[in-house]
């Protein structure tokens, strides 16, 4: 595209010139004595041929400068933006093919140097000649440390952007060769974040593959459940001034259900809960993404841009009927609040202690469902909390389960009253009530959807 852009360039100036030249000479220079035929001639084309080589000189400056150092980056950050959001190598090859080969002029070889194995190359002559895989394999071994590199023409090592005709990403054993010819132009922060967005492409793709695989070869759903189980917290103690506990039921062998506990620093936790839609294995393959989505997320407090990447996350699944809903928030126990994103969650509770008992107070919904609709705008909210007070956050499992008269239990008061008389429980024995009840209120009848529950009580 660049070399285009540069032909198309001296085309319009040399038609541009074209026209001045047959200007002077049928119109201005006739008007001439014969005399001075030739000699205005002459200046015409002098000048004509002087001006057209300092615009082509000039322009072509100005468009190096705005195609290499400015769209050089821009597309770079296009392709980083790209891999964010790939979740299969059909992924990453439309993202090299797209922006790499088509609009930066690049060519790619992805190797696996364990054994060898190409898993893609450009067409380009380079990277398709078995001398330059040869010299790449004897160069850059399996054992080679994790990062980005910089490499000559000569296949070698070299560590300025001046002297470098390209790079190579190193992750695991996955090697990712990329050829370039303005390499001198590229900040290196650009290589930095690639590296970290490739090795979270390839834990998305490994794990998308290892519930495909569980599904299609073995169809032992036992074995996907497990795998979906390792995506959840496996310990929620040990946090300062926090008492944590969660409950986790699928309907079936696997859940769209989620939850997750991060703690960010002593005094500030990271809550996430949400729910999927529909059942089974694809509900289950976007519950896996929404986590992962969200733990490589590294600025977790812009909790707007964490319900974005969300979004982005299952829409780039094009799965078309699956979508999310979910509550985040960030307890601060130095501060004695909690800032919320809710996503069209049922209503996330916090129980206060009162002179008059227990006070009740929702978290209602800020944002629209995540993953199928345009979200507009997120609305981030901050509620006060004390010392004592209790944090619910559940999945619509809870409060839509139904006695025999087809009354949901989120509608009475016995649910209510139950949260009020367990409040001054600690987080596990709260829960245990909530859970009691909920199987009592459905009697003998078979759950119709997955339960999730987290409870955090604020430590008095």
């Amino acid at each position: 595209m660049i070399r285009t852009r540069k032909r198309l360039a001296k085309l319009v100036i040399d038609i541009f010139v074209g026209l001045i030249f047959t200007f002077f000479m049928f119109i201005i220079i006739p008007d001439f004595p014969f005399s001075g035929h030739f000699i205005a001639a002459a200046i015409v084309f002098f000048v004509a041929t002087a001006g057209a080589s300092l615009l082509v000189s000039a322009v072509w400056s100005r468009m190096e400068y705005k195609c290499f150092h400015i769209d050089a980056n821009r597309l770079f950050v296009r392709f980083i933006d790209r891999l964010r959001f790939s979740f299969t190598l059909e992924d990453l090859i439309d993202s090299i093919q797209g922006v790499l080969e088509y609009e930066a002029d690049c060519s790619v070889l992805y190797v696996n140097s364990e054994n060898s194995y190409v898993i893609y190359n450009s067409p380009g002559r380079v990277v398709t000649d078995p001398k330059t895989l040869e010299t790449l394999n004897l160069n850059f071994n399996h054992r080679w440390p994790e990062g980005f590199y910089l490499i000559d023409e000569n296949m070698g090592l070299v560590s300025e952007f001046k002297n470098a005709r390209g790079f190579f990403l190193v992750y695991e054993k996955q090697h990712f060769f990329v050829m370039c010819r303005y390499m001198e132009v590229f900040e290196e922060s650009l290589f930095t974040n690639m590296v970290y967005e490739f090795g979270n492409f390839l834990k998305r793709s490994r794990t998308i593959a290892e519930l495909t695989a569980i599904s299609e070869l073995s169809k032992e759903w036992n074995m996907i459940a497990q795998t979906q189980l390792s995506f959840l917290p496996k310990d929620t103690s040990g946090i300062a001034g926090i008492d944590i506990s969660a409950y986790f039921r699928p309907l079936v062998n696997v859940s769209g259900d989620f939850y997750d506990v991060i703690p960010l620093d002593e005094n500030r936790t990271f809550f996430l809960l949400g729910d999927v839609s529909g059942k089974g294995l694809a509900s289950a393959l976007v519950m896996g993404v929404i986590m992962n989505t969200v733990k490589v997320i590294e600025n977790k407090e812009d909790l707007p841009g964490v319900v974005r990447a969300v979004d982005t996350a299952i829409k780039s699944m094009h799965l078309q009927d699956k979508y999310a809903v979910l509550f985040i928030g960030i307890v601060d126990t130095k501060k004695m609040t909690i800032r919320y994103v809710n996503a069209s969650m049922a209503d996330p509770l916090i129980l206060s202690k009162s002179p008059q008992g227990y006070k009740i107070k929702s978290l209602p919904s800020t944002c629209s469902l995540v993953g199928i609709l345009e979200l507009g705008d997120i609305d981030e909210e901050e509620a006060n909390l004390y010392r004592g007070d209790v944090i619910l956050m559940a999945s619509d499992g809870i409060s839509e389960v139904m006695d025999e008269s087809g009354v949901e239990l989120g509608d009475t008061e016995l649910y209510l009253n139950t949260l009020r008389n367990s409040a001054p429980k600690k987080a596990q024995p709260f829960l245990d009530d909530l859970i009691d009840l909920v199987f009592s209120y459905n009697g003998d009848k078979k759950l119709r959807d997955d339960i999730t529950v987290l409870v955090a009580k604020i430590e008095e």
